[in-house]
Parts: structure tokens; C-alpha cells; sequence
């Protein structure tokens, strides 16, 4: 008994060094981002001070990168999508970047993430020849590394929802990409508290990540942003 009472310590103190260094780890990625997001939009009416518009100029961003996520099964946007499609393009026809890149899940062809986030775009007036597709965007790790590497992204706004923006900017961060997020929070999500749940372990993930610094799955030729985004759209 008192061999199996030594385990049981044993095995829980490991539990809670666990717990410890998973906090720890968020508590370094949130607390050292907070100061790089700007601005959050709590509601559907999108608007921006005078005062954040300047400053998000100031920032003299290639573009603004837009992480995917889920896309209903008739094709369009997800609530969670749409807002961050709905700040993005908000941003760009106030001229805070000249490009829009559109990162997410096209692995298979049942399933497009960009597909979607284009359609949306261009529907809403965004030319396309200033829409970037990033197909192959399947993790928020690897949108960030593709966005330096086959984008050639140095500055860029990114858009996400807040609980999501300190790891999307803490990566950017680590991979050298001078970054600032705006918060698309126009509404509270049913799915939230999982997500949440989900982001903290996330961040853990990436932690270690930024610290290896792996090679996305695919990366392929260099794309220029300054140019025409249309090749990017087949």
C-alpha cells in the first residue's frame, strides 16, 4: 500500500507540473501580445476610430491575412468566418492594406476554406485582382509561415477572434513577421467554450513549434504580393 500511495503522489505531482507549465506557456503567449492587437469590433456595425485608422496605417502592412476556419456544408461562411471576413474587407476599403490573403484548408476537393473566403470577398466588392489565396493554410502555424515564405509577408494586419489573435500573433512574432491583429468579436458563438478550451492547448503546440520551427506541409514558388492575386485563385 505504501509503494501505491508513493505512485499516486508521484503521479500527481507530475499532474500538476503539467497543469503548471501549460499555464505558464499561455500566460507568456497572451501577456507578450496583448500590446500587438489594436483594435477588437465588438459589434456588427463595424467602425473604427479616427485614431486606429491611423495607426493600423502606420503599420504599412502588404496585406491583410485572414485565418480560415469553418465553412458550411452549402459552401459559405460560418458565423465565425464571416466575422473575420466582415472586419477584414471593412479594413481594406479603408485603404489599410492593398491586398487581402485568405489562409485555410483546401486539402481535399470536397472541402474549401479559400474557395469560400474569395466567393465572400468578391461579392462584397473586393477586386480580385487584389485577393491572395493561401490553399494550403492548415493550421494558423503554417498560414503564418507560408504568409513570410511563399507570400513574402514582413508586415501585415491579421484578422481572428480575440481568444485565437495571441497565438496567430506570438507565431508571426517568432517567425520574424512585424504583425498587429484586429479582433473580429462582432457576437458571442455557441461552440465558444470548446474553442477556448481548445486554443489553450493550442498554444502550447505552437509554443514549442516557434521554438523548432518545421516546415509547413507544402510551400512551393514565391508569390508577390504586389502583383495580381488572380493566380493564386484556380
Amino acid at each position: 500500500m505504501r509503494v501505491i500511495g508513493k505512485m499516486l503522489l508521484l503521479i500527481f505531482k507530475i499532474f500538476i507540473a503539467v497543469i503548471l507549465v501549460v499555464l505558464v506557456v499561455n500566460f507568456v503567449v497572451v501577456f507578450s501580445e496583448s500590446s500587438n492587437i489594436t483594435s477588437t469590433v465588438s459589434s456588427t456595425d463595424i467602425t473604427f476610430s479616427k485614431d486606429q485608422l491611423e495607426e493600423l496605417k502606420t503599420e504599412n502592412a502588404q496585406c491583410i491575412l485572414v485565418l480560415g476556419a469553418a465553412v458550411k456544408s452549402d459552401g459559405t461562411p460560418s458565423a465565425i468566418l464571416r466575422d473575420r471576413l466582415d472586419v477584414a474587407i471593412s479594413l481594406y476599403k479603408k485603404g489599410i492594406a492593398p491586398k487581402l490573403l485568405l489562409s485555410g484548408d483546401n486539402g481535399s476537393v470536397d472541402y474549401n476554406e479559400v474557395k469560400c473566403m474569395r466567393n465572400y470577398a468578391a461579392s462584397a466588392g473586393v477586386p480580385s485582382n487584389d485577393i491572395f489565396l493561401d490553399h494550403a493554410g492548415f493550421s494558423t502555424y503554417e498560414s503564418m509561415y507560408r504568409a513570410r515564405d511563399v507570400f513574402g509577408a514582413s508586415k501585415m494586419i491579421v484578422v481572428t477572434q480575440k481568444y485565437h489573435m495571441y497565438r496567430a500573433l506570438y507565431i508571426a512574432e517568432k517567425l520574424g513577421v512585424s504583425a498587429v491583429g484586429v479582433c473580429s468579436n462582432q457576437q458571442k458563438y455557441s461552440e465558444q467554450i470548446i474553442w477556448s478550451t481548445r486554443e489553450i492547448l493550442a498554444r502550447d503546440k505552437d509554443f514549442v513549434q516557434c521554438i523548432y520551427k518545421p516546415e509547413p506541409t507544402y510551400l512551393g514558388k514565391s508569390i508577390d504580393l504586389s502583383g495580381s492575386g488572380l493566380s493564386t485563385q484556380n
